[in-house]
C-alpha cells in the first residue's frame, strides 16, 4: 500500500493520469445511446426545407442530430428507422423528433427521398476508417497539371456533388506520391463503387441545346432543382411501357432557371415555327439535353413558352430493365444523378480513375473483431515471456498496464484529431506497441542492473535507457516521414498513427513506467 502512494504521488504518474482522465472525455463513451445519427441531409430535399442540416465533417461523431422518434414511434436503430418510412405513403407529413428539436418534413417515393442519410447512433467519438465500417475508396488522377487554388476547387466541387447525390462521411483530399504527380482520394462511408464512379469518372458537363445553340447549363445557370415527390419521380403521364430488352420507365422533375437564361431561352424560340402533332402544338426544334457531350433525351417545347422567358421548366429521361420493378429502380437513380450534376455543375477537369476499393461493412465488423483477439493474444503472449524472464508479476502487471493505457490514449488522440482508424493505422499501432514494449524492457534492464548499486547509479542506468530510447524514437520516426508521402498518400494514416503513438509513449508513459517501476523494485 505504500508503494501504491507512492506511485500516485509521483510526478510522471499524475502526468500520465490525467491523460487518462483526459483521453475518457475525447472518446466519450455512450452505450445506452439509441436512435440513427444524421450523416447528411441532401440540397433541395423536404429534410433541408423543414430545417435539417448537414452535420460538419469536424463534429465529433457523439455529437451528431440523431433521431429518435418518426410520427411517436420510438427509432431504436437503422432497422427501425427505415421499416418506419416505408410505412408511410408519399406525400404525407412526417413528424420527426431528434434529440435537437421536431421537425415535419414531406415524405418521398422511397425512404431515401426525403433526403436524409442516417447510420445507428454512435457510442463513442472513435471515428472507423473503411477498411473496419465498408465503403469505397477511389483514387483519382487529374488529366491535366492543377495549380493549387484549382486543387481547392475541385475538392469543394467533388464534396458538393457527393453530398447532394446523399453520399455521406466523405473524405476527399488532395496527394501526391514521391514522383510528384497529384492525385484525389476519396473515401466514402456506405457507398458502393458503381454510384461513386458514375458520379466522379465523368466531368459531368450538362447542356440544353435547341439546335445548334445552348440554352443553359448544369450549376450556375440553374437555381432550384425540385428532389420532392410532388414535383419529381417517375412521369405520372408517361408512366413505364415496354420494349425489347424488357421495361422503360420515364422519369421527371421541375427545375428553375435564371432570368438570363430564361431569357436566352426566349430569343432562341421567338423566330421558330409551330407544328401541330396529335392535336398538341409545339415548336419545329426539341430542346435536346447533353451529358459530357452525349445525348442524353429530347423535349419537345411547346407553342405557348414561344419568345417567352420562362423560369420553370421540368427535365425528363429514362431507365430501363429487365422487368418493371429494376426499370422504375434504374430510372429514378438515373435522375438523381442528373438532379446532383444540374446542381453542382461540372467538374473543372476530367478525372482518370487510377484504383478503386470497396469493403463490405461485414468485412470490416469481422476485421475489427479479429484484430481485437489477434491483438489481446499478443500482449497476452508477451506478458508471458516477460513473467518467464523476469520471473516477477511486480514487472509483467506495469508492463501490460501501460500497454493497454498506450492503445488508449493514442485511439483518444485520434478522435479528438477526427482521425479515422483503419487498417493502416492498426498497423501503426502494432508498431507502436511493439516499440513500447522493446522500449519498456530496456527500461527494467537497466533498472534491474542499478537496482543493487548506490542512488546515482540508478539514476545514471535510467538516463542510459531513455538515451536508447529516444534514439529509437527519434531512427523510427525519421523513417516514417516517407510513407506519408509514398503511394499517393494510402500510407499516410499508418505513419501518422505510428508516429503519435510513439510520441505518447516517449513522453507519457514510458516515464511514468519507469519510475512506477523503479518504486516497485526498491527494497
Amino acid at each position: 500500500m505504500k508503494k501504491i502512494k507512492q506511485i500516485l504521488k509521483n510526478t510522471r504518474v499524475i502526468i500520465l493520469i490525467f491523460f487518462i482522465v483526459a483521453a475518457f472525455f475525447m472518446i466519450r463513451p455512450q452505450f445506452d445511446a439509441t436512435g440513427v445519427a444524421i450523416r447528411n441531409v441532401a440540397r433541395n430535399s423536404t429534410a433541408e426545407r423543414a430545417g435539417f442540416s448537414s452535420p460538419k465533417a469536424t463534429i465529433a461523431p457523439t455529437k451528431r442530430e440523431r433521431i429518435t422518434e418518426i410520427n411517436s414511434i420510438p427509432i431504436i436503430d437503422i432497422d427501425d428507422y427505415y421499416d418506419v418510412l416505408r410505412a408511410i405513403p408519399a406525400n404525407r407529413t412526417v413528424q420527426i423528433t431528434t434529440d435537437k428539436g421536431v421537425y415535419r418534413v414531406i415524405s418521398g417515393n422511397s425512404s431515401e427521398d426525403i433526403g436524409l442519410s442516417v447510420y445507428n447512433a454512435p457510442k463513442t467519438n472513435i471515428r472507423l476508417g473503411l477498411d473496419l465500417q465498408g465503403g469505397t475508396r477511389v483514387l483519382l488522377q487529374p488529366e491535366e497539371k492543377l495549380s493549387s487554388d484549382q486543387v481547392t476547387g475541385l475538392i469543394e466541387n467533388m464534396k458538393q456533388r457527393l453530398n447532394v447525390y446523399g453520399l455521406s462521411d466523405i473524405v476527399v483530399r488532395s496527394t501526391n506520391d514521391l514522383s510528384g504527380n497529384q492525385f484525389i482520394l476519396v473515401e466514402i462511408a456506405g457507398a458502393n463503387e458503381q454510384e461513386v464512379k458514375e458520379l466522379l469518372a465523368k466531368q459531368g458537363k450538362f447542356e440544353a441545346k435547341i439546335g445548334n445553340e445552348t440554352v443553359f447549363k448544369g450549376g450556375q445557370d440553374i437555381t432550384y432543382v425540385c428532389r420532392t415527390a410532388d414535383c419529381s419521380g417517375i412521369d405520372r403521364r408517361r408512366g413505364c411501357q415496354a420494349i425489347q430488352e424488357g421495361q422503360m420507365c420515364r422519369f421527371m422533375f421541375s427545375i428553375t432557371l435564371t432570368p438570363e437564361s430564361a431569357q436566352r431561352q426566349a430569343e432562341i424560340t421567338k423566330n421558330l415555327s409551330i407544328v401541330t402533332n396529335q392535336d398538341r402544338t409545339y415548336l419545329n426544334e426539341t430542346l435536346d439535353l447533353y451529358l459530357d457531350d452525349s445525348f442524353v433525351d429530347s423535349l419537345s417545347i411547346g407553342s405557348d413558352l414561344k419568345g417567352k422567358a420562362a423560369t420553370e421548366i421540368a427535365i425528363s429521361g429514362v431507365g430501363v430493365g429487365s422487368d418493371r420493378g429494376s426499370a422504375v429502380t434504374n430510372s429514378l437513380a438515373n435522375m438523381k444523378k442528373l438532379q446532383t450534376i444540374l446542381v453542382t455543375g461540372s467538374l473543372p477537369v476530367k478525372l482518370d480513375i487510377v484504383r478503386t476499393d470497396t469493403i463490405s461493412p461485414a468485412l470490416g465488423r469481422e476485421f475489427t473483431q479479429n484484430a481485437l483477439f489477434v491483438g489481446a493474444l499478443a500482449i497476452i503472449a508477451v506478458a508471458l515471456v516477460v513473467l518467464i524472464r523476469y520471473r516477477k508479476i511486480a514487472i509483467v502487471l506495469p508492463i501490460l498496464l501501460i500497454t493497454w493505457l498506450e492503445i488508449f490514449l493514442l485511439i483518444a488522440f485520434a478522435a479528438w484529431i477526427g482521425w479515422n482508424i483503419d487498417v493502416a493505422s492498426i498497423a501503426g499501432i502494432i508498431i507502436s506497441i511493439g516499440t513500447g514494449l522493446d522500449d519498456q524492457i530496456v527500461i527494467t534492464d537497466e533498472t534491474l542492473k542499478g537496482k543493487d548499486e548506490k542512488e546515482h547509479s540508478w539514476k545514471d542506468k535510467l538516463k542510459k535507457a531513455f538515451f536508447i530510447v529516444f534514439a529509437a524514437y527519434f531512427t523510427t520516426v525519421g523513417s516514417m516521414v516517407p510513407l506519408l508521402f509514398a503511394g499517393a498518400g494510402l500510407l499516410k494514416g499508418f505513419a501518422i498513427t505510428t508516429i503519435i503513438g510513439l510520441t505518447l509513449g516517449v513522453l507519457v508513459t514510458r516515464p511514468a513506467y519507469a519510475n512506477i517501476i523503479q518504486i516497485l523494485l526498491k527494497d
